[in-house]
């Protein structure tokens, strides 16, 4: 960790002219993979959570929908792409529909099935990983109930952050599970953030629409902040000039920063470390 402070804090030095920020101290700076090391392997899948915890990130995201039996599996988009070429939507076929063929890989060779909740929180829990929980759309209090019991008797509830777009998500899971964080997901500070304020929730804001202003605002009242999605090197670094507590990105982990770290004065001119 110190080697990446160090790294961080020369790099801040030197680019903060051309990028119009003041260094920051990044050392508790915790980056999350955005649906796994989707870089390198297929989003939302257990490859891909392994491939994080296996490079150091210090988190997962993920993205949970239920299928029409009430199975909690994960998929960004609300139809899964078989291996056929067919699309099957989530909400309208059984977990037997859904994995009576492998789903589509467009990364590696391996054979992969539609991921579910269950398993994500056991590679989670493998690695000491920060569960970032994306509930897609809005979901009934029974399901939110039964999804972060499950958390709590899988892994541990103090590593899970649930996330949504939907605010009534957030009211219904903070009034359920009153020491379980929650995080509003957003775009740009707009009055759901000033919302989410008031009920004392965090925010994970896309990173074009993070300012610092807002940052401070968060944090005078002891909130978290997240920003989604650092894929470029100019973007990291930005994210992490603001004084965010989380990054979330595609490809970087503190071990992907680590090694580029002998070469940083090139850093901002290359696109992603594989590895």
């Amino acid at each position: 960790m110190q080697k990446i402070l160090v790294f961080f804090m020369v790099l801040l030095s030197v680019f903060s002219n051309l990028i119009g920020v003041t260094p920051v101290d990044g050392e508790n700076i915790c980056f999350i993979g955005h649906r796994g090391a989707s870089f390198l392997c297929q989003e939302n899948t257990a490859e891909s959570f392994r491939k994080a915890g296996e490079q150091g990130f210090g988190g997962v995201e993920t993205d949970v929908r239920i299928t029409k039996d009430g199975v909690f599996v994960l998929s960004h988009g609300g139809s899964i792409e078989m291996e056929d070429g067919t699309e099957l939507d989530v909400a309208g076929h059984t977990y037997e529909e859904l994995t009576a063929q492998h789903i589509k890989n467009k990364k590696t060779a391996s054979k992969l099935d539609i991921c579910t909740f269950e398993e994500y929180l056991e590679i989670c829990k493998e690695f000491g990983m920060i569960c970032f929980i994306e509930l897609k759309g809005v979901w009934p209090a029974e399901k939110i109930t039964e999804a972060f019991t499950m958390a709590g008797e899988i892994y541990d509830l103090s590593k899970c952050e649930l996330q949504s777009f939907e605010f009534e998500n957030l009211v219904a899971a903070h009034e359920e599970f009153p020491e379980l964080k929650v995080m509003l997901t957003c775009e740009k500070h707009d009055i759901l953030v000033d919302k989410a304020l008031e009920y004392g929730f965090d925010i994970d804001m896309e990173y074009s629409g993070l300012t610092k202003e807002t940052v401070r605002m968060f944090h005078d009242k002891g909130l978290k902040v997240a920003c989604w999605t650092a894929n470029l090197n100019s973007v990291v670094l930005y994210c992490a000039s603001l004084g965010v507590d989380f990054i979330e990105s595609d490809i970087y982990s503190e071990v992907q920063l680590l090694k580029v770290s002998e070469g940083f004065l090139g850093w901002l001119d290359k696109g992603p470390i594989e590895g």
